[in-house]
């Protein structure tokens, strides 16, 4: 039983939420993209004051730790290593993908297998493959999209797929087996339960080693001038 504060910034959509035992208190979402820097800090205001406001004890901090934007993910990963370093609560860091498959899952779309994509810019997309019990069937790894992308597992059975970096795939890869599922964003909401099931196990990062999962760090040293 916990108190946690769920961020989420690593796609275009900015969001928080407070949730106590399993339960969403209080959320706030921004879809617009580009504002995180701005709006994060007063998200994550907002959830503090509503749970000093109702006598709540925050116990921990839980961030979507990456794959995504390189700058999406250090904003919101710096305000929950703050937010953490001023309550004095331990951190969570859970998979974006994994919030993403966890999303679809729990929405009832039923399928043999979940692949949540993120766009990594060119025909790349950050991807890993979940079962209907959330067992990874394929590590995360950023993946190029050609014809033969994912062939393997088509071929097995039907296939989910979402996320952002989905119109890469829409027009390239085809089969009777996929799902294609629009709008899929990694939010918030969708962490309350992973975080919760991490809190009672005590499974925490260290604050002061802790980095995003960045998988292509190297492009942010690489190009010049330009963040990705």
């Amino acid at each position: 039983m916990s108190c946690i504060i769920n961020i989420e910034t690593s796609t275009k959509v900015c969001s928080v939420v407070l949730s106590k035992d399993k339960e969403i208190l209080f959320s706030k979402e921004n879809y617009s993209g580009g504002s995180h820097a701005e709006l994060l800090g007063v998200f994550v205001l907002d959830a503090v004051k509503f749970a000093r406001e109702n006598n709540l004890r925050i116990d921990a901090v839980a961030v979507s730790a990456g794959p995504g934007s390189y700058t999406g993910l250090r904003i919101g990963i710096s305000e929950a290593k703050g937010l953490c370093y001023g309550l004095d609560v331990p951190l969570i860091a859970l998979s974006t993908l994994e919030i993403m498959a966890h999303q679809v899952i729990q929405s009832g779309i039923e399928t043999d297998y979940y692949c949540p994509m993120i766009d990594a810019r060119r025909m790349e997309v950050y991807s890993a493959i979940y079962d209907r019990n959330m067992n990874k069937i394929k590590e995360v790894s950023a993946d190029i999209i050609d014809e033969n992308a994912y062939s393997e597992i088509i071929s097995k059975g039907k296939i989910c797929f979402f996320g952002d970096g989905l119109t890469k795939c829409k027009n390239i890869i085809t089969s009777q087996n996929i799902i294609f599922l629009e709008d899929v964003y990694p939010l918030a909401s969708g962490m309350v339960d992973l975080a919760e099931k991490k809190y009672e196990q005590k499974e925490f990062v260290d604050l002061a080693y802790f980095e995003p999962f960045y998988l292509k760090e190297f492009i942010a040293i690489v190009a010049k001038n330009k963040v990705i």
